[in-house]
């Protein structure tokens, strides 16, 4: 593929988005082990989905692309489910990350269940601060509850990103995927 005709692909344009910073970029966690079965118990790890050997790889591969891209970041959050914390603190540190129960997965939720919708949706409307993107690290269906939209598996498998143009009627610029996100890096000579 030549390089002006990536250039004008759609994930091109969304990575070129993202880098101008103002956007809101919904992280679906990392690709899980799907032989374990979700509990709902928060605190408990043994009873959580929790990321696979591949989605290790796949969180860190997304932030090392994203800080290669050169993406700006001020805020970062992570649901306290851990395939979505783990997912968070792998690709962007630990140190940057804030768990919050405002993006927790529907199951975990309980009766916190409305105040997340409402949380997760005021944090898609807010503009993040000038010239940077706001990270949200969560789950698709808290994500399709709050948009009234589906996102199915084809769309925004585990890993990938929604990214947002964030207003009183938050904009779905498009839909990319980790590997796609790192490709971009890699055609720009940015990872080596």
């Amino acid at each position: 593929m030549s390089r002006q005709s990536l250039a004008q692909s759609a994930a091109e344009v969304l990575v070129a988005a993202i880098q101008d910073g103002g956007k809101v970029i919904y992280v679906r966690h990392a690709t899980t082990d799907q032989r374990q079965v979700d509990t709902g118990r928060l605190g408990d790890r043994s009873g959580q989905r929790n990321l696979s050997p591949d989605g290790i790889r796949q969180a860190e591969a997304l932030g090392r692309a994203l800080r290669a891209l050169r993406v700006p970041l001020n805020e970062i959050l992570a649901s306290p489910v851990f395939r979505a914390r783990d997912t968070a603190e792998l690709a962007f540190s630990d140190d940057l990350v804030r768990v919050t129960m405002d993006l927790v997965a529907d199951e975990y939720a309980g009766d916190h269940l409305r105040t997340m919708i409402e949380a997760t949706r005021r944090l898609l409307r807010t503009v993040p601060g000038p010239g940077m993107n706001r990270v949200l690290v969560g789950h698709r269906t808290p994500l399709e509850m709050v948009t009234g939209r589906m996102f199915p598996d084809s769309m925004l498998p585990e890993g990938a990103m929604a990214v947002f143009l964030p207003g009183a009627t938050p904009q779905l610029l498009g839909t990319i995927t980790t590997e796609r996100v790192v490709m971009s890096a890699e055609s720009r000579g940015a990872l080596r």
